[in-house]
C-alpha cells in the first residue's frame, strides 16, 4: 500500500483508537449535545483561582480520564501531542508538565485535535510510539481575554461571531487492539481569501476546509457517498454554507454527509450564540463525546474529520493583516471496516 497518495496519507497498520474522554463547561453541558460529554463542569474555573489555571486543569483531568477509560497509566505513553489557543500552548505545557512524558506542542487554533491525532496516529504507525495521546481544549474566558475584549467590558458580538467552547479532548491511539481505525489524512494548506475580520472566523475557514476536503477526495479518488459523515471542526452556520458553496463550485455536493462541530454544539435559538460555537476544545469534545462512540457502536462506518483553524494572533488582527487559515482531515473507519 502506498504511504502518500499526492498530498493525502495512508496509515497502512490503521492504529487504533484504545480510548478517548471529553469534558465541557456548563453553557455547552446546557446545549443540545449536553448528554454526550464524560463530564460537564459546572464550576468555570475547575477549582482553581484563573481562568488560565482553569483551562489546564480540563485539559489534565480528561487526559486523565482517556487513560483510566483505556486502562493505561500516563508512564504507558511514548508521546503526548497537545495544544491549545493561549500564547506558547501555556494550557497544554502547564497540563502536561507533572507527568514527565515526551511531549510535542502544537497550535493549529481550532484545528489542533485534526492535528494532534494525526500526528499520534503517524508517530504509533510508523513504529516509533506504541501509544500516544492527542490532546487540546479551549475555555471561553481565556479566549476571550487574550483576543478579544475583557469580559467585564461588556463588548457587543456581532451577529457573524462565534462562542467559544469551554470544552477538551483527549484520544489515545495505540499500536494494538481493537476499536475504531485511523486509516489516514491530509496535510492542511495555509488559505488565506483576504478575509480581516476576527469576527467572522467562519468565512475565513471555510476555504481551508473545502480545499482539504477536495484534495482527499481527489487523491483517494472517493466522493462525499462514500462516507457516512464529512465532519468540520467549528466554520459554524455561516462558514458551513459557505464551504457546501465551495465544494459545490468543484462539483462536490456535501449537503448530505456535512456536520459541523459549531453549528451543533448550542441552540442558537436559546443559548444566544450567534453563529455557532468555535475554539480547540469545540471539534475535540465532540469528536470524543458524540462521534467516536458512534464508530465504536457501527453507527456511523466511515468518517472524515476535518477541524478547521484560523492562523491569527491578536497582533496580527491590530495591524489589520488577513487571517490565514488550515484544515487537517484524518479519515477513520469503525472496527473491520477497510
Amino acid at each position: 500500500m502506498e504511504k502518500r497518495i499526492r498530498s493525502s496519507l495512508c496509515l497502512p497498520h490503521a492504529p487504533v483508537i484504545r480510548s478517548y474522554a471529553s469534558i465541557a463547561g456548563q453553557k455547552e453541558g446546557d446545549g443540545p449535545m449536553g448528554d454526550c460529554f464524560d463530564r460537564v463542569e459546572q464550576d468555570a474555573y475547575f477549582g482553581e483561582t484563573t481562568w488560565e489555571r482553569a483551562e489546564s486543569r480540563m485539559q489534565a483531568d480528561v487526559l486523565t480520564r482517556a487513560l483510566e477509560k483505556g486502562e493505561l497509566p500516563p508512564a504507558a505513553l511514548d508521546c503526548i501531542v497537545a495544544g491549545d489557543l493561549i500564547n506558547q500552548c501555556t494550557s497544554s505545557t502547564f497540563a502536561m508538565r507533572s507527568l514527565h512524558v515526551p511531549f510535542l506542542g502544537v497550535y493549529g487554533a481550532c484545528s489542533t485535535m485534526a492535528e494532534s491525532l494525526l500526528l499520534s496516529s503517524l508517530l504509533v504507525d510508523g513504529g516509533f510510539c506504541r501509544n500516544a495521546a492527542a490532546v487540546t481544549s479551549s475555555h471561553f474566558s481565556t479566549a476571550e481575554r487574550q483576543f478579544r475584549f475583557p469580559l467585564s467590558y461588556g463588548g457587543q458580538r456581532t451577529p457573524t461571531s462565534q462562542w467559544t467552547c469551554t470544552a477538551a479532548g483527549a484520544v489515545v491511539v495505540s499500536a494494538e487492539g481493537t476499536g475504531v481505525r485511523v486509516r489516514g489524512g491530509c496535510i492542511g494548506k495555509i488559505v488565506d481569501y483576504g478575509i480581516s475580520d476576527a469576527n467572522n472566523m467562519g468565512a475565513a475557514m471555510a476555504p481551508a476546509a473545502a480545499d482539504t476536503i477536495f484534495r482527499y477526495l481527489q487523491d483517494t479518488g472517493t466522493a462525499p457517498e462514500d462516507y457516512d459523515c464529512v465532519v468540520t471542526g467549528d466554520l459554524g452556520n455561516i462558514g458551513s454554507s459557505l464551504l457546501l458553496e465551495l465544494l459545490r463550485a468543484q462539483g462536490v455536493n456535501l449537503a448530505v454527509q456535512h456536520r459541523d462541530c459549531g453549528a451543533m454544539m448550542f441552540d442558537e435559538h436559546s443559548q444566544d450564540t450567534h453563529a455557532g460555537g468555535s475554539g480547540c476544545g469545540c471539534a475535540a469534545s465532540l469528536l470524543c463525546g458524540h462521534f467516536l462512540p458512534q464508530l465504536e457502536r457501527g453507527e456511523i462506518r466511515r468518517m472524515l474529520f476535518a477541524a478547521t483553524g484560523a492562523l491569527l494572533s491578536p497582533m496580527s488582527a491590530q495591524q489589520g493583516e488577513s487571517i490565514p487559515c488550515i484544515s487537517h482531515l484524518v479519515a477513520l473507519t469503525a472496527e473491520g471496516v477497510e
